[in-house]
């Protein structure tokens, strides 16, 4: 799997979008993963992503995933719609998927508000596509990001792809000697998915805030400067990964700023808040680190890395993995 190139997205989905209303405050462009829709009061963020991979607790991470958008864009995600697409009416899978589905909505505070759901017999495992809803008090584009700026990642890379080896690839690790308890340790970063607590820090100072997910770390800062038109240059090394993504992306041959980064969350604040928004991160006991400087684009947007130049999307290392 591969997402589309930019100049294909701007020809074929952000130049057909229907009518025009003057209540869309912010619609579809590249890299904006949620839209914002002015109702009335406050404005409102929506966001829709599908999942259909990491089957083991494909709900836990469709929630966390929908709702880190909303949430990366400054919003309080409030409201879920899911559509559930499984491969026969198996109704122990069904109990799974939606048993997940609640215990993850309950615990970020979500309403599950509708869907639909049917079996497709075609599909070699369970689908979701989950629309989440929030409102916000100040709306947070990854296009954002300023010449100065200073980026900040929480977390580390990897940490949704840590989760995933740790469960769907337990076994064929487990063969590679990697012991059961750092296979222990990465099935518990699910409950570091959600970004929810460093969204909250970090909207009212972000100019620009990104959710990685498909392609990690290095692409959702690809994404990130594309967007603002801007130049980040990057030390892979600066990039803190945590030791069992490190053991576990070693044992199966994957980068990990190149794999499904969902639970961290890219930042660019203006350099005389910076301090002082790692402190306030801190404060809450969320790991962050300042990795790189945001740079003019002079005509070339992009991320440099170790000489490298990268401007479109780069692919995930996991999705050879299920092949």
């Amino acid at each position: 799997m591969a997402k589309f190139a930019p100049a294909a997205l701007e020809s074929y989905i952000f130049s057909r979008t229907g009518a025009e209303n003057n209540k869309l405050l912010v619609g579809s462009g590249y890299a904006e993963d949620a839209a914002a829709i002015d109702p009335g009061d406050r404005p409102l963020v929506v966001n829709t992503d599908p999942i259909s991979f990491a089957t083991d607790r494909i709900g836990t991470l469709g929630v966390a995933i929908a709702s880190n958008d909303v949430a990366a864009c400054g919003g309080t995600p409030e409201w879920l719609v899911s559509t559930i697409f499984v491969p026969s009416p198996d109704l122990d899978v069904l109990d799974d998927i939606t048993a997940q589905l609640d215990a993850e909505a309950t615990r970020l505070g979500i309403t599950i508000v509708g869907g639909h759901t049917e079996t497709v017999p075609e599909l070699p495992r369970p689908m979701l596509s989950l629309t989440c809803l929030g409102s916000t008090d100040r709306y947070v584009p990854t296009g954002g990001a300023e010449p100065g700026d200073v980026v900040i990642l929480t977390k580390g890379a990897g940490i949704e792809a840590t989760a995933i080896l740790a469960t769907d690839f337990r076994e064929s690790l487990r063969e590679t000697a990697i012991e059961a308890a750092m296979l222990d340790r990465g099935e518990a970063f699910f409950e570091a998915v959600s970004v929810l607590p460093e969204a909250t820090v970090l909207a009212p100072v972000a100019t620009a805030m990104h959710d990685p997910t498909e392609g990690g770390v290095l692409n959702g800062l690809v994404e990130c400067a594309c967007a603002s038109d801007v130049r980040i240059a990057l030390d892979a090394t600066d990039v803190p990964v945590r030791e069992p993504t490190r053991r576990l992306c070693a044992a199966v041959g994957v980068d990990p700023l190149r794999v499904f980064g969902s639970g961290s969350l890219l930042a660019t604040v203006p350099a005389d808040r910076a301090e002082s928004t790692l402190e306030a991160l801190a404060a809450e006991d969320i790991d962050a680190t300042a990795i790189a400087t945001v740079e003019s684009a002079a005509g070339e947007p992009g991320v440099i890395v170790e000489g490298e130049r990268y401007t479109g999307g780069v692919d995930d290392d996991l999705y050879a993995l299920w092949e």
